[in-house]
């Protein structure tokens, strides 16, 4: 056991668990007004049941001895996980540690489904997607599976949460569907500050998420960490070119999706290469999201908030290019194609590739299975309305005197009628939409 290496982990676990509400506030600002505690939550709520699911069968199924598939029910209940040493850090704090990637891999997924899928039915398909597909997928890369023995990388989570939560995140918005509005109307961002903000967070707790999965104090959190930095800086200057050179404008949105890109890209090889590399990788992991985001625009599938582009794209591209630049000299590890060894090349192209179709193929098993005992997407008058009343009784803003419109829990009624609080002065089935276009 060693005190500095435990006094690391417990601050880059509060550093990661801070994560999941930064991303409430980046997938916030994005959608309307009418659906904004409605997105928020969905980023909350995995903070609850997906932790206490984790500590009970998924981290057992991640982490503990077993087959290169699956992992054992020996650790079930945190049976034998105590504060016993796990390497130089407490068993317990590991567990802690890896609980808050379990949490909010399945939030991402929720930016593909802001604003129609029933809040009831998204609880419970994270919770089962958490045991169902997130805990195999750790346990092949780095629980002992087989990934893991045909020497994939994944420093911090490249394929196991940004790969994996994008696939995903593909399937769930076409088994739900469009929004209504989607291709009819524009759908603007109410609060960009909002994103800006939960942006800025994220790459404050990503250095946890990266420097913290050295699980050490040591040298290679150093190097991750410097990494952390870098990639999305450089991501974000190669944005901001393309920017100018296509619109002479740069726009916020722009400026904070492509930090994020930038620390995804950088997450799978953040321990394994040298600063100048994770410079390279910023600034070429931000071109194939930029363009993916112009072209999704252009068709029908409604990933509300491009996790596709920024998290699939930009997870693929840095965990095929950790085969190309990660460097021995720098991690005292594997090396990639520019240090003499392009197998490794193929081995992480592999490894995203059976990611994506696991994930997307179990996915769409949870879902179709969800849809026999339960809607999956709302109606279209509450679509109309905003889910925020409908799913939660509430509102992000209120307008005028306060009052807002309540849906009745019977069946549905006419607008005016018992049981509807109309805002003064304004027509009850529109009130609550003025934050929306």
């Amino acid at each position: 056991m060693n005190n500095a290496d435990t006094g690391w982990m417990l601050l880059s676990t509060a550093l990661v668990l801070l994560m999941t509400p930064a991303l409430a506030f980046f997938y916030g600002g994005l959608v309307r007004s009418k659906n904004a505690l409605n997105t928020m939550m969905m980023s909350f709520v995995a903070l609850g049941p997906v932790a206490v699911i984790w500590a009970l069968l998924g981290y057992s199924l991640a982490f503990a001895p077993g087959s290169p598939v699956i992992g054992s029910l020996s650790f079930a209940g945190l049976r034998g996980v105590g504060v016993e040493a796990q390497g130089a850090i407490p068993h317990l704090l590991f567990m802690a540690f890896q609980g808050t990637f379990a949490i909010i891999t399945p939030a991402l997924i929720s930016g593909a489904v802001v604003e129609r899928m029933r809040f009831n039915a998204y609880l419970a398909f994270i919770t089962a997607w958490v045991l169902l597909v997130y805990a195999p997928v750790a346990h092949w890369v780095w629980g002992g599976g087989f990934l893991a023995s045909m020497g994939a990388l994944d420093f911090a989570g490249g394929a196991v949460v940004h790969v994996n939560a994008a696939s995903a995140a593909l399937v769930a918005a076409l088994v739900v569907g469009p929004r209504k509005d989607y291709g009819r109307h524009a759908i603007l961002p109410h609060n960009v500050p909002f994103t800006m903000l939960g942006a800025g967070l994220l790459w404050f707790g990503w250095f946890g998420f990266n420097a913290g999965s050295a699980l050490s104090a040591g040298t290679t959190a150093s190097l991750a960490f410097a990494n952390t930095l870098l990639a999305p800086a450089a991501a974000l200057a190669s944005w901001t070119l393309i920017d100018l050179l296509r619109g002479g404008t740069v726009t916020a949105v722009g400026a904070a999706t492509a930090i994020v890109v930038g620390l995804v890209v950088v997450t799978p090889a953040a321990g394994y290469i040298s600063p100048l590399s994770a410079i390279v990788m910023g600034a070429m992991g931000a071109m194939p999201s930029y363009f993916a985001l112009i072209y999704r625009a252009k068709t029908k599938l409604d990933d509300s908030l491009d996790v596709v582009a920024a998290h699939g794209l930009g997870g693929a591209t840095g965990a095929i290019l950790t085969g190309v630049f990660a460097d021995a000299a720098w991690s005292g590890g594997p090396s990639g194609l520019l240090a003499g060894h392009p197998a490794q090349l193929l081995t992480q192209l592999v490894s995203v590739v059976i990611v994506l179709l696991y994930s997307g193929a179990a996915t769409l098993v949870i879902l179709k299975a969800l849809a026999l005992v339960m809607p999956l997407r709302i109606d279209s008058r509450d679509e109309k309305l905003g889910l925020d009343v409908s799913d939660h009784g509430e509102e992000a803003y209120t307008h005028g005197d306060g009052a807002i419109l309540v849906k009745p829990r019977a069946a549905a009624v006419a607008p005016g009628a018992a049981g509807v609080v109309a805002v003064p002065g304004e027509d009850p089935s529109t009130s609550l939409g003025a934050g929306g276009l």
